[in-house]
């Protein structure tokens, strides 16, 4: 074949399935044709220029040789250049997979700390383990001996690390330096090595002020000032955590309807939550609108960034309350609900944006409870202002003989 000579657009044959492609351009690549199952099928095998026609003849027979032997031809060579990548890949070590990871995920992440407590919990617990060593050889083994040191006495950290290694070698496998079953995957695997969560964990409740010294702690509160201290008071007020009040934006706010609707995104169920805000929680907010100096409702020391997840926690600490937490005062609100209010658990709970466990019950409640809700806040307002009598001791008069 004078395959140099040959400019006629098409496929021109050699023989044995070989054959020279011209396209309209005028490249020219070798083909070899062949029938698999009855299906008639294609495999390219280069360019005139990367192959003579003796090599390209070689390849060819080798091809042949496949086909004969029950392979396709296709294939094997994507399997072999699969083989290639994982061998080259051998020297890409777990950790340098992670770093890849986070790196990759950083910008996506919300919070600025996620990338930090991935890196820390990674560096701490598992990169002494396996992450010096190749992303393939990591197996069940080795994710077993670096989370069952801590499954039972950190049990929190243990199971989001494991989540975070399952991520980073789903990574790896999709971007083809790893094959093979995730060993760090839960469902159907680790659950039948390690002991379910809800079996070894501690409940760690945070420290919560009693209810009863609610109106007392109230009256010291409002006497500090500063933003720390109105969003300490609104964080009461609203039973709400401290991300959603510190992320609070007076775009969520509507100070007609008397309503804080905090997006999907900033809950921690992923679902919008209406707050009802008490005559109590808008005397805050009209504190602050009054000195607004940005869009977040409590900024911090730059009007672009909000009010920091510490400040309420050093606040308490100045106030000689370092045994609470923040997070603390919605057990505060929930006692309160339980024992002092006649309202049905499900009112408090939707109060506190708790999704109901129960499908059943999760289908047939369509609604959020929200004007049961609004006179429940209301009520707790009004409790949180009044400061309870301590006990006064009565002394027992002797009896006169």
């Amino acid at each position: 074949m004078a395959v140099t000579k040959q400019k006629k657009p098409g496929y021109h044959g050699d023989g044995g399935g070989l054959y020279l492609q011209v396209s309209p351009a005028g490249t020219k690549s070798w083909i070899f044709r062949f029938k698999r199952h009855g299906r008639s099928r294609e495999m390219g095998l280069g360019s005139l220029d990367a192959l003579s026609l003796a090599e390209a003849r070689d390849k060819a027979a080798e091809c042949r040789r496949q086909v004969l032997d029950g392979l396709d031809p296709i294939e094997a060579r994507n399997s072999m250049r699969t083989q290639n990548r994982l061998e080259a890949a051998k020297a890409m070590t777990f950790e340098e997979c992670a770093k890849a990871y986070i790196g990759a995920h950083r910008e996506s992440w919300k919070n600025a700390k996620h990338a930090s407590q991935w890196e820390n919990t990674l560096a701490s617990y598992v990169h002494p383990v396996f992450g010096s060593l190749p992303i393939q050889s990591v197996d069940t083994a080795l994710v077993m001996k670096a989370l069952e040191p801590i499954w039972k006495t950190k049990t929190e950290t243990a199971t989001r690390l494991r989540g975070r290694v399952e991520s980073i070698l789903d990574w790896a496998k999709v971007r083809g330096v790893r094959s093979g079953e995730n060993p760090a995957r839960w469902k159907g695997h680790l659950d039948n090595l390690l002991p379910a969560r809800s079996k070894v964990q501690a409940v760690e409740h945070h420290p919560a002020l009693p209810y009863a010294e609610a109106g007392a702690f109230m009256h010291a509160l409002r006497d500090e000032v500063g933003t720390a201290a109105r969003a300490l008071e609104f964080l009461i007020l609203t039973a709400a955590r401290t991300g959603e009040v510190i992320g609070a934006t007076w775009a969520e706010i509507d100070l007609e309807q008397k309503i804080w609707t905090v997006p999907p995104e900033r809950m921690k169920s992923k679902r919008e939550h209406r707050v009802p805000l008490s005559p109590a929680a808008m005397k805050v907010l009209t504190a602050m609108h009054a000195a607004r100096r940005s869009d977040y409702v409590f900024p911090g020391m730059k009007p672009d960034k909000p009010l920091s997840n510490m400040a309420m926690l050093k606040l308490l600490q100045r106030m000689k309350r370092g045994d609470l937490t923040a997070h603390g005062f919605r057990s505060t609100f929930r006692d309160w609900a339980a024992e002092r209010t006649s309202y049905p658990g499900e009112v408090a709970e939707a109060a506190l944006a708790h999704v109901v466990g129960d499908k059943v019950e999760a289908a047939y409640r369509r609604g959020d409870l929200f004007e049961k809700r609004r006179r429940l806040m209301v009520e707790w307002a009004r409790y949180c202002s009044t400061v309870a009598p301590s006990a006064a001791v009565v002394p027992i008069r002797a009896e006169v003989a």
